[in-house]
């Protein structure tokens, strides 16, 4: 049985993977950080509410022998400076990572990145994801980075953002297609979950860094 540390939730993936891990009969136990209240609640799942996402360590002792830890903090990257963007997307995810390593060094962190996730890119969110890589990927424990490219939306998960949804609404019809074309880069967040919860059980095997095909491929949805 699997306890599970989940930040971001309220996000499009983070929302998947909550989803995902409540239905798990393998997942005990779903611990939540977050700066506000979730709108479901279940057996399985404890909110833990924290403002401060640069320091875990007043909820720690919330934190019970976490077996895995799934990152899918993420926010846009437009009109937001490159320090402030790596507050949320590198400062954080080690933090959470700084909290969870006494609780547990052979933890399963899962980190989402972005598919085109590179320190040499000329996009700014690109070259950051790519520094929160390298850092996690120094970690003791066992790190994977998912570098997703186009998210299906399931379970009634709508993304933030009136530009974005109509986008999602516009072309999710599309997903079979998109998924046979560009297998390498489309999966869905339910795949993502399913990925995810099969990582915090295999002890650091596989590769580390997974594309759209190799998440579906570990969820099953090949």
């Amino acid at each position: 049985m699997t306890n599970v540390v989940l930040l971001g939730a309220t996000g499009l993936v983070g929302q998947g993977a909550l989803h995902t891990c409540l239905a798990d009969p393998s997942v005990k136990k779903v611990t939540v950080i977050s700066r506000r209240k979730l709108e479901i609640t279940h057996p399985k799942l404890d909110v833990v509410l924290h403002d401060d996402f640069t320091d875990l360590r007043p909820v720690a002792e919330r934190l019970t022998a976490p077996d895995a830890c799934f990152y899918c903090i993420g926010v846009p990257s437009a009109g937001v400076s490159e320090s402030d963007y790596e507050k949320v997307t590198v400062d954080c995810a080690v933090a959470a990572a700084d909290a969870l390593l006494p609780l547990n060094p052979v933890l399963t962190y899962v980190y989402v990145s972005g598919a085109s996730a590179s320190p040499d890119s000329k996009l700014m969110w690109a070259r950051v994801k790519a520094r929160a890589e390298q850092k996690l990927l120094a970690y003791p424990f066992h790190t994977y980075v998912f570098r997703p490219g186009y998210i299906r939306p399931m379970f009634g998960v709508k993304p933030r953002g009136g530009a974005v949804r109509v986008v999602y609404a516009a072309t999710s019809w599309l997903y079979p297609l998109l998924k046979k074309v560009f297998p390498d880069s489309t999966t869905s967040i339910g795949a993502m979950g399913k990925a995810m919860i099969a990582l915090s059980t295999m002890d650091g095997r596989g590769e580390r860094i997974l594309n759209s095909r190799a998440i579906n491929r570990l969820a099953g949805e090949a």
